[in-house]
Formats: structure tokens, C-alpha cells, sequence
């Protein structure tokens, strides 16, 4: 067997390597230390009456994850939409332009999103939102009382799809884009149409690429904080369906935002406990992510 000298390119690279580790282990000291007197407190200790972390955390977890799940719905396909049509039908120019436009979308603060969404976008759906109460009311996710505001944990979801848009497009994009063209004019000369040729020779390629870009756009969704702490309307510690009321589920990461700033002693710590808890899940999702794209390619 060759024997490798440790170079210093090496020895750099592996260096990088390392302390990426080395951070992920001291953010997730920090978490476990800074959140181990909430996670062994006893009845009553906590904030919000919780009896203990679990129910302070149960409600939190579970809006993030709906708020998240729903942008995702509405974020993916119109990702994989945009991402098709730049790559294979858009002509060069105009997919210049598009693909600009879309990067930018991309660096527009989080808090421009929440001024957009609790000014604009949540107003106008106010009417849509009473009427599919009133014609799909018997469906759980449209029953209750409409919200006349607008913010609801749909127009919550709603915003976060259009900031895990630009993400997710261009990552799929990116992944089109380096099809091989032989692969391309096979499929053309067996006489595909463009779009068998995209289903057949392009798709698979870049599956795992699509569920990565699924991904990191889910990652995000989960972590946002203030475009969804201007636009939801939270209950406290409220679990539900229900996505057009007054009534949400909070999430995570708005509920950080809006009591850290006031906390002390336990409370600081449930609440940075809450934190380790929004870690795990985004670990579970990135292990998910991983599974997914390991089980295609076999």
C-alpha cells in the first residue's frame, strides 16, 4: 500500500475538515449545558406552567414542523418547475435574466419577507381565506372561524415558500445544468420528446441533488425566525390543524425570538433547551436527507 505524506495542502484540508466537527460539538455542549437545568426541572419550575420540557416543547415542535412541511408543498414544485424550464426551455437570454432574478431573490433579508407578508400578502388573502371557510369548511384544515387579518399559519407557510424558492431552484438548477449532453442526445436520437428526455435522462441524475436542495429549503423553513414572528398570530403552546384562524400553533425559532429578550434564570434555560431541541430536528432532517439520497442510488 502507498503511503501518503502529510503535506501541509493535507494537513489544511484535513484541519478545515476537523474544526467543522469541532464546531458542531461545542454548539451542541453549549445547547446540552446551558439547557440541563430546564431538561431536569421539576414540576412547576418551568415557564408558561409546563410541567416539563416536553409539554413546553410538544406545541413549538409541532408548529414548526406544519409551517414547514406546508411552505415545502408549495415551495417544491414550483422549485422543480423553475429549475426545468431555465435549463431546458427557457431561451439563453431569458434564463440569464430569470436566474439573476432568482439569486437575488435569494439575498433579500428575512425581514423584508415579514414586512411583505404581514402588509401585503396577508391582507389579501383575507377574502380567499373566508371564502374557502365558507365553501371548504368541512375539510380540518379550513374549518374554524376565517381570520380577517390574514395572519394565519398559512400565510406563515405561504411566506416561507417564497424564501426557500430561490434556494431549493437553485440547487435543482445547478444539478440540471450538468446532465451530460450525451445523455441528452441519446434520449434525442431514440426519439424522446424533450420532456421524456427531461423525465428519463435528466430526473434521475439529479435526484439526489433534487433532495438535497429539498432539503436544505426544508432546513431553512425550520429555522426561520422573524418573517414568520411578524406574520403568524400565535396561540401559546396551542397543537392544531386548523390554518386559517386567528388560532396558530407557534414555532420554535418565533417563539426564541420573542421571549428570549425578557427571560432569566429557567426560563433562559427552557428556551435554549428549546434550541437543542430545533437542532435535533434539523439533524433528523439532514439524516433523512442522507437515507433518501443513499436508498436511490442503490
Amino acid at each position: 500500500m502507498r503511503s501518503e505524506t502529510l503535506t501541509p495542502q493535507r494537513a489544511g484540508a484535513a484541519a478545515a475538515a476537523f474544526s467543522v466537527v469541532a464546531a458542531l460539538a461545542a454548539v451542541l455542549g453549549f445547547l446540552l449545558i446551558q439547557g440541563w437545568p430546564a431538561l431536569s426541572a421539576g414540576l412547576g419550575e418551568l415557564p408558561s406552567h409546563a410541567e416539563n420540557m416536553w409539554q413546553l416543547a410538544g406545541p413549538l415542535v409541532f408548529g414548526s414542523v406544519l409551517v414547514a412541511a406546508i411552505a415545502m408543498l408549495f415551495a417544491l414544485p414550483v422549485a422543480l418547475g423553475t429549475a426545468l424550464y431555465l435549463v431546458f426551455y427557457a431561451p439563453k437570454r431569458v434564463a440569464t435574466v430569470l436566474g439573476g432574478a432568482l439569486d437575488l431573490l435569494a439575498a433579500v433579508p428575512s425581514v423584508v419577507y415579514g414586512l411583505w407578508g404581514i402588509m401585503v400578502l396577508a391582507p389579501a388573502l383575507a377574502g380567499p381565506y373566508a371564502w374557502l371557510n365558507e365553501n371548504l369548511g368541512w375539510i380540518p384544515f379550513f374549518a374554524g372561524e376565517a381570520s380577517a387579518t390574514g395572519r394565519t399559519a398559512l400565510t406563515a407557510a405561504l411566506v416561507l415558500a417564497v424564501m426557500v424558492l430561490p434556494l431549493t431552484a437553485s440547487v435543482i438548477r445547478s444539478a440540471l445544468a450538468l446532465v451530460p449532453e450525451a445523455s441528452i442526445e441519446g434520449a434525442y436520437a431514440l426519439g424522446a420528446t424533450r420532456w421524456e428526455t427531461i423525465k428519463l435522462a435528466a430526473l434521475p441524475f439529479a435526484r439526489r441533488s433534487i433532495v438535497a436542495g429539498s432539503m436544505l429549503g426544508l432546513g431553512r423553513a425550520l429555522g426561520e425566525t422573524m418573517a414568520v414572528a411578524m406574520v403568524l398570530s400565535p396561540t401559546p403552546f396551542l397543537i392544531g390543524i386548523k390554518l386559517l384562524t386567528s388560532e396558530n400553533p407557534n414555532t420554535v425559532a418565533a417563539y426564541l425570538a420573542q421571549t428570549f429578550p425578557e427571560s432569566h434564570g429557567i426560563e433562559t434555560s427552557a428556551l435554549i433547551a428549546l434550541g437543542l431541541a430545533l437542532f435535533a430536528i434539523t439533524c433528523a432532517v439532514n439524516s433523512l436527507a442522507r437515507w433518501i439520497t443513499r436508498e436511490k442510488t442503490k
